[in-house]
């Protein structure tokens, strides 16, 4: 038990951490010709070597709800497991609408009033948008529960391996039936399950899916840059998205490594990663509030080796000291699940 607990928090930390460097480093992504090359490069690199961050917390959510035997309750799924996303899921959703009508130039409440209206179908801010793929999660995770149970691991490794085909499909723009978004985010369920339950914790799987991980951070920078070269402008196809082979093969690689090295933290590391992993949804929620500031005033001048560090830290600092900060009190702590 104490492995399993140490890994996921390894994991849930490393996948915060990353999410803060996607929107840390947007302001360079379409700055290809504006800013010297070496830095728009370093930029893209460090954007093409995190995409696993999203893909990560959903192979965490199949490793345990797929791990678990208990029989299911609907009452108790309903309200334990989907409400305690659902509502705050809304809550932020509003909050983010309001700060979405602010800039530096003050508050268009019409902007803020259209943003909130189109909220069944868009984010309301860029980081939300995880929430309208991880929720629908929940109406198919029984169905994956019951699947594991019923079904011998021949038929999980063959639905399993359908899928990775398909995202492979998805990568190079075969499109079918099989690019529906529910199918393709879903079958990172059964994934985290077999990485969690069947794969052995062994030196050399480790090391071959660290070299698959490696292996696919080069090629995805190789592909992001020649791409936007060619088009001289800031263009990557599929390559960066959450749902193709090579971001699932690196969350893969995250994946296996964390679980692999889980155990040899101190313990001074163990309780810091562990405290960091308590409130990682509560940073994925709130870490954009304070990257309001650099992105609407411009403070993000200088190379992006130094100043996507300092924000990662400056944002991952304060919205972990406020997500502990609500969790202080009953009448707080649900907003951040």
């Amino acid at each position: 038990m104490k492995q399993r607990v140490l890994f996921f928090d390894l994991a849930r930390c490393v996948a915060a951490v990353a999410v803060i460097a996607i929107h840390v480093l947007a302001p360079y992504r379409r700055q290809l010709g504006d800013i010297p090359f070496n830095e728009w490069f370093f930029a893209i690199s460090v954007n093409s070597v995190s995409r696993w961050a999203v893909p990560v917390f959903i192979l965490i959510t199949g490793a345990l709800m797929l791990s678990d035997t208990r029989p299911f309750d609907l009452k108790y799924y309903v309200s334990r497991r989907l409400g305690k996303v659902l509502i705050p899921f809304v809550i932020w959703s509003l909050f983010y609408a309001y700060l979405s009508g602010w800039s530096i130039n003050g508050f268009d409440a019409g902007h803020a009033m259209e943003v909130a209206s189109n909220g069944l179908t868009h984010s309301t801010y860029y980081h939300l948008g995880f929430f309208y793929y991880f929720i629908p999660l929940y109406f198919v995770i029984p169905f994956f529960q019951w699947f594991v149970r019923r079904f011998d691991d021949a038929a999980l490794y063959a639905i399993t391996g359908i899928w990775l085909l398909t995202t492979l499909l998805y990568l190079l723009r075969f499109d079918g039936p099989w690019s529906n978004q529910m199918w393709l985010y879903s079958g990172l369920l059964p994934l985290g399950y077999i990485l969690y339950q069947k794969v052995p914790l062994t030196r050399m799987n480790t090391i071959l899916l660290f070299g698959a991980g490696m292996l696919s951070f080069a090629v995805t920078i190789y592909m992001v840059t020649t791409m936007s070269l060619e088009a001289d402008k800031y263009s990557f196809g599929r390559w960066l998205s959450y749902k193709t082979l090579n971001t699932i093969v690196a969350a893969s690689m995250v994946f296996m490594v964390c679980r692999y090295f889980g155990e040899g933290l101190s313990q001074g590391a163990n309780k810091l990663v562990g405290f960091i992993s308590k409130h990682s949804l509560g940073i994925y929620i709130l870490h954009p509030i304070f990257l309001w500031p650099m992105k609407e005033m411009g403070w993000y001048q200088g190379h992006p080796a130094w100043v996507i560090p300092l924000w990662i830290v400056i944002s991952g600092a304060l919205s972990l000291s406020c997500s502990w900060l609500l969790s202080q009190s009953s009448k707080t702590r649900w907003l951040l699940p």
